[in-house]
């Protein structure tokens, strides 16, 4: 194993057993640091001295990735980790630098995600009241734990749009996560940070009406020891440990957002968009969301939400003072 492996598998350890990283987080960053340190394995040799490595390595190393036909938003997601890499290294004291912040990140286009409004979701929700065909969505290997279970999949879509929560944060709810003395979840983000977002009422109710139906085929499946506890949301099929999958979660949404009438390209983090845009709509402080999304920065909030056309009227009309014709 060369030097830079080395180093990027403790680098990966330490993501996994100090921050607590999620599987999708440490695949990415494997995928990311590793190759980039095989690529500095062919540079400066497998006993190479991570202290020679300077911005121009880094540099030509992001050339490499373009001339592979990498978009730049590939190429500044690959430049994060190394920088992430070398930002660690610095702190352990193998460099003294990092060179990588000395590499500008491609400029990236600036895209606002395309969210339903409030009367669209809310008709998608509406439409869960009626029977839903089996879609064509669902393919051979997803089929059956993503297989329609109408009370299971309303929770799903309420705790994503009530909640704000990400996908993998919705998969790793227990049934002990709903408060419901508080009227809230207990929900563990990135890094298993904890944060307490509300339960709505409308959320509430469809939890109630899933989790006998829960119970009574956990018992039909002969899994009994889970009915007061284990995973929140299960597979239709009752296999393995019965968590739903985040994957399986993806094509539920897709197919209760088409049957509903919104795009195909609807997915569960459209959802956690909305509730942010949903409530800066009306009238939410921005430090609130941020907390109730569980984002380090506020900037990050403002990427989630959207100023509308509505809410920049009302603000003109209650701040200018020749909005109304008064002079």
């Amino acid at each position: 194993m060369s030097t830079f492996t080395s180093l990027a598998e403790r680098y990966l350890a330490m993501l996994r057993d100090e921050r607590g990283a999620s599987d999708h987080t440490l695949r990415a960053y494997r995928r990311e640091v590793g190759a980039f340190a095989e690529f500095l394995t062919e540079m400066l040799g497998a006993d190479g001295d991570v202290r020679r490595v300077e911005h121009t390595h880094i540099r030509t190393y992001m050339a490499l990735l373009f001339e592979r036909g990498l978009t730049k938003a590939s190429v500044a997601r690959a430049l994060a980790a190394v920088r992430s890499w070398f930002k660690w290294q610095a702190r352990i004291g193998a460099i003294e630098q990092n060179p990588a912040l000395l590499v500008s990140t491609p400029k990236l286009p600036k895209h606002l995600p395309r969210v339903p409004s409030m009367e669209e979701v809310n008709g998608v929700l509406d439409s869960l009241s009626a029977p839903s065909p089996k879609s064509a969505l669902d393919v051979p290997g997803d089929e059956e734990e993503a297989a329609v279970w109408p009370e299971r999949d309303r929770v799903i879509f309420e705790l994503l749009y009530g909640c704000g929560i990400r996908n993998s944060e919705l998969c790793g709810l227990d049934l002990d996560s709903v408060l419901w003395r508080d009227d809230a979840v207990r929900v563990f983000g990135k890094g298993r940070k904890e944060r307490i977002v509300p339960l709505g009422d409308a959320a509430a109710e469809a939890l109630r009406k899933y989790l006998p139906q829960r119970a009574e085929r956990l018992q039909r499946a002969g899994k009994g020891r889970m009915v007061e506890a284990g995973a929140l949301l299960l597979n239709a099929r009752m296999r393995g440990e019965c968590r739903l999958t985040t994957r399986s979660v993806g094509r539920i949404v897709k197919r209760i957002a088409v049957h509903g009438g919104l795009a195909a390209d609807v997915h569960p983090h459209t959802l956690r968009h909305a509730f942010g845009t949903h409530m800066l709509e009306e009238g939410a402080d921005l430090r609130a969301i941020q907390e109730m999304l569980g984002h380090e920065r506020l900037s990050t909030t403002q990427r989630y939400t959207q100023l509308t056309v509505g809410q920049v009227q009302r603000v003109y009309e209650q701040t200018h003072p020749r909005a109304n014709g008064n002079d």
